[in-house]
């Protein structure tokens, strides 16, 4: 098995001043980019890589979309911030124009994915002590297990990933956790009478794109619906097209009643999120109970309408539907040994690779980063493979030739 892979000098000055000054949080692959165009990205020497990973897919749209790149540029010669201490002309129009795209009655706009997450729980709280009539303090919120969704405090006390959650305790009170993808075990937990929400990704992106079994979120809604339990669906890497539906919770035609959204939502430019309710529960909050800085501001709004237009109107969810299907043949066809599985839904997909050396995903990953493609393991012997949604047939299957030459390097 070859390791070598080495970086250009020019790459390498970039990596030892991140090194250096910067925090050691990160284990990012060897590569040093400056520019990015559609499907594709190019390093500091020029070279051209298919990017298959879309920025966690917050690039569902492509690198640099003309036409969000436009609107940004445009409102941000005119106006980025106001904060929420003023009124602003384009935050009534984008909070129309988003909550009628969903069918929702309200928005409440932030900016990261996990700040979407958190605002979700406290709106769930308080719908569970002024709605469902949970006793102060004692309202409790649902997780999956393998849920990933963001590294504050409250989001590591709901993981069970110990890499994420090992030594930062005192962990969040009020946080249960049930098996993925298990309707029974979840029925037993919502039973509990505090139990005001359950919160869950309908595929599980960081664990490695778990599907759950056809009719589990039909069986999430139905549970939630019949204990008085609010249903969250953070969508914050599988909705906006990812999964070949705008949402992948349309998959199965069920509504949640809180959505979270982020990532493609500003087509990767800028960290935008947004959670979704319809009165009875996002006005349980009032003045001065939750909000942020930047939340709301016209530079994001602006964006995130442009970033919504474009998904529908090139048809992005269609292409990663018809893109995903091929997709996940043409990797079938490669009969590889080190493939143990392909799974996948749109263009959201993974492959689990087959070998007793827990390194060998990185190596892979490595090789296809020296044949022009970039992807990241994920919880060691997975790999995802989700490129933006705008990629053709030939570009699949080009940069399908490379994942077979990068596997045959490995045998």
């Amino acid at each position: 098995m070859s390791t070598n892979h080495t970086v250009s000098a020019n790459a390498a000055k970039y990596l030892e001043l991140e090194d250096q000054f910067g925090a050691h949080n990160y284990h990012p692959l060897p590569v040093v980019l400056e520019k990015g165009e559609g499907v594709f990205l190019y390093d500091v020497d020029g070279k051209r890589y298919y990017d298959f990973l879309s920025g966690y897919s917050a690039v569902n749209q492509g690198h640099c979309h003309p036409g969000i790149i436009k609107t940004l540029q445009e409102q941000a010669a005119k106006l980025t911030l106001t904060s929420r201490a003023f009124h602003n002309n384009l935050l009534g129009e984008y909070e129309a124009y988003i909550t009628k795209y969903f069918g929702y009655e309200k928005v409440l706009p932030m900016n990261t994915g996990v700040e979407g997450g958190e605002t979700a729980i406290k709106l769930a709280r308080r719908w569970g002590y002024n709605v469902k009539g949970i006793p102060e303090n004692k309202a409790r919120i649902i997780f999956a297990e393998g849920n990933f969704w963001g590294r504050t405090l409250a989001a590591i006390s709901s993981s069970t990933d110990p890499s994420s959650f090992k030594g930062f305790g005192p962990y969040m009170p009020g946080f249960g956790l049930v098996a993925y993808n298990d309707l029974a075990a979840l029925e037993n937990e919502l039973k509990d009478t505090n139990v005001a929400a359950f919160m869950v990704e309908p595929i599980q992106g960081e664990a490695g794109v778990v599907l759950p079994d056809d009719g589990y979120l039909k069986g999430v809604r139905n549970l939630c619906t019949k204990y008085n339990v609010l249903f969250i669906a953070d969508e914050i890497q599988t909705g906006l097209a990812r999964t070949g539906k705008m949402l992948a919770c349309d998959h199965e035609d069920v509504r949640p009643d809180i959505l979270i959204l982020g990532k493609a939502l500003s087509g990767g430019t800028l960290p935008i999120s947004a959670v979704l309710a319809d009165d009875v529960i996002m006005m349980q909050i009032k003045p001065g109970e939750h909000g942020s800085t930047y939340g709301g501001n016209p530079l994001a709004c602006a964006v995130a309408m442009k970033s919504l237009e474009v998904l529908k109107s090139e048809k992005m969810a269609e292409n990663a539907e018809a893109m995903g299907k091929l997709l996940r043949t043409e990797l079938e066809k490669l009969n590889s040994p080190l493939i143990k599985l392909v799974r996948g839904r749109g263009l959201l997909n993974a492959i689990v690779i087959n070998h007793k050396d827990p390194e060998v995903s990185w190596e892979l990953c490595l090789h296809l980063r020296d044949l022009g493609l970039l992807a990241k393991p994920t919880h060691g012997d997975k790999i995802r493979f989700a490129p933006p949604l705008i990629i053709t047939a030939d570009q699949i299957k080009e940069a399908v030739g490379m994942i077979a030459e990068a596997l045959k390097r490995l045998s």
